[in-house]
Parts: C-alpha cells; sequence; structure tokens
C-alpha cells in the first residue's frame, strides 16, 4: 500500500508538473492585451507597456512559468491582476461551495446508483429494463436542459427550492441544504445513470459465480447473500466508474454553478478565464489536478479494502 501511494504521489507531481506547464503556455498566449484591459481603452501606449512589465508579461513565457512555480512550490499562488485580490484567499472563500456539490453529488449518485444496479441486477425482468432505460435517458439528455427541467419543476412550478443563490451552511443549515439540494440532483443524473448500469453488470456476473450458487445450496437467504458476498465484490467497477467521472462533476459545476448563481469554482472559472486572470486560473488548473489525484487514490484504497485480491495486485 505505501508504495501505491508513492507511485500515486509521483505520477500526480508529474502530471501536475506537465499540466501547468501546457497551461501556462496556452494562457501566455492571450486574445487581448491584458495592460490595456487594466487600464481601459483610452490608456496611452506607454502606460500600458508599463502595466505589462509590472506583471512580468514582458518577460519570455519559459521565465514567467518558473517564476510563477517557484513561488507555487512554497505556497504563493499570486495576486490577481484585475481585483489585486491574494489568489489562495479568493480560491478558498469560493471551495466550500463546490465541494458541497462535489459531496453531495458523490453520495446521492453513489447511494441511488447501488440500489437501482443491485434491484435491477437481483431482479432482472422488468426491473432490469427499466434501469436499462434510465441509463440511456440519463446519458442522453444534455446536462443544461436536465438542469432547466428541475428548476422548472421544483423552484418555479412547485416553489420547493430557491432558483437561485447560495447559504453557506455556518449561517443556515437548513438554508445550505435548499440551496445545494437543486444543484446536486442536477449534477447527479448523469452519475447515476453511467454508475447504475456499471453496478448493474458487475452484480448479475457475480450472481453467476460459482460460490454463490454453493451459498444458494446451502440455504442462505437472497438478502444476506447480496448484502455481504454481492455487493462486496461487485462494488469495485462501480468505484472506479465514479473516480472516472470527477473530472467530468468539475466540468459540469461549470455549467450547473452559472445557471444556480452559485458563487463556487466552477462559475470563478468562467468568470477569470474570460478575462485572463493568469494567476488564479493556474490555481484553479493546480487544485483540480490535486483533487483527481486524490480522488483515484481514494478510490484505490477502497478497492483494495473491497477486494483483497487487488491490494496484494
Amino acid at each position: 500500500m505505501l508504495n501505491l501511494i508513492a507511485r500515486r504521489i509521483a505520477a500526480g507531481a508529474l502530471l501536475l508538473l506537465v499540466i501547468s506547464f501546457l497551461s501556462y503556455l496556452l494562457l501566455s498566449v492571450p486574445d487581448t492585451d491584458v495592460g490595456r484591459t487594466l487600464l481601459g481603452q483610452g490608456a496611452d501606449q506607454a502606460a500600458v507597456d508599463a502595466k505589462n512589465a509590472a506583471l512580468g508579461l514582458d518577460r519570455p513565457v519559459l521565465t514567467q512559468y518558473a517564476d510563477w512555480l517557484t513561488h507555487a512550490v512554497r505556497g504563493d499562488l499570486g495576486t490577481s491582476w484585475f481585483t489585486s485580490e491574494d489568489v489562495t484567499t479568493a480560491v478558498t472563500a469560493r471551495l466550500p461551495v463546490t465541494a458541497s456539490l462535489m459531496v453531495g453529488v458523490t453520495l446521492v449518485a453513489t447511494l441511488a446508483s447501488f440500489l437501482l444496479g443491485v434491484w435491477a441486477g437481483v431482479r432482472r425482468g422488468a426491473a432490469d429494463r427499466f434501469v436499462q432505460v434510465l441509463g440511456v435517458i440519463g446519458y442522453a439528455l444534455p446536462g443544461f436542459l436536465v438542469t432547466l427541467v428541475i428548476v422548472l419543476v421544483f423552484a418555479v412550478n412547485l416553489n420547493w427550492f430557491p432558483a437561485i443563490g447560495y447559504t453557506a451552511f455556518s449561517v443556515s443549515p437548513s438554508g445550505w441544504l435548499s440551496t445545494i439540494t437543486l444543484p446536486v440532483l442536477a449534477l447527479s443524473v448523469a452519475s447515476v445513470a453511467g454508475v447504475s448500469q456499471q453496478v448493474r453488470g458487475a452484480v448479475i456476473d457475480v450472481l453467476r459465480q460459482d460460490y454463490i450458487r454453493t451459498l444458494r445450496a446451502r440455504g442462505l437467504p437472497t438478502s444476506r447473500i447480496v448484502l455481504r458476498h454481492v455487493l462486496r465484490n461487485a462494488s469495485a467497477p462501480a468505484l472506479s466508474v465514479l473516480g472516472m467521472q470527477f473530472v467530468g462533476l468539475l466540468g459540469g459545476a461549470v455549467i450547473v454553478e452559472q445557471i444556480f448563481g452559485l458563487p463556487g469554482i466552477g462559475s470563478m472559472t468562467v468568470t477569470y478565464t474570460t478575462r485572463g486572470d493568469i494567476p488564479v486560473i493556474m490555481a484553479l488548473v493546480m487544485l483540480t489536478v490535486i483533487g483527481v489525484v486524490l480522488i483515484n487514490l481514494l478510490v484505490d484504497f477502497m478497492i483494495g479494502w473491497l477486494n483483497p485480491k487487488a491490494r496484494v495486485a
């Protein structure tokens, strides 16, 4: 297990280095002049050049990246070019919003996917066909369309939840729950559609194994067989899919946060990317890569705990 952690950390560090370098190269070819954007279109060229020089934009790109990387390793992510706010402070303030969404989606998607997948795999017949149809529909519908329908039904027509806005948990736990419920549902649809199919297939494969037939021949109840043997062995594929969908959830959070007016990392990414604010964007890139590495490491731990063979491998 220690070797696994070491390999994951080394791979994550290399991935972070490569992605951050490529991202900096792409961001360093802006469509607009940052200095002129900051000073206004009426500013004279000398002032614009001085502003770009103050930001270090007159230096070679490799020098700029090396300077950013040196500071980032020490924990200094710089200052926003447009708001003069400390980047670490700005990202930290918005992180709880997106973290609430990610945790909520993970819990809802895991619970719903396992319930539907196990139900379809054990019952088969009409239940199986019903879950498969739900999976196809969930994948086929665009995310923004699902979000708009959820808002129209539950916020506009039924008025059960607010359509926009966010309340911090520290301010009001009930208000926090009401403001993240619809965004979590909107993000969970595609995840449930994909993971439930993986659970269904894994459950069917496990039920066909000889040791399951032996357990049934001994007279063990079906519920005990499913909970103690089938579910444990069928969980690994679903956990792998959940880990792979984490990046997709971050991409979906961009749309969902925009629609629901949530001040999270997703909406922050859109705002600062359009401005070309490199220090903030690079911090978001780092956060995304670190999140993906940690999620994959957690998935490996869980799979190893559920399946001793995978742990040994």
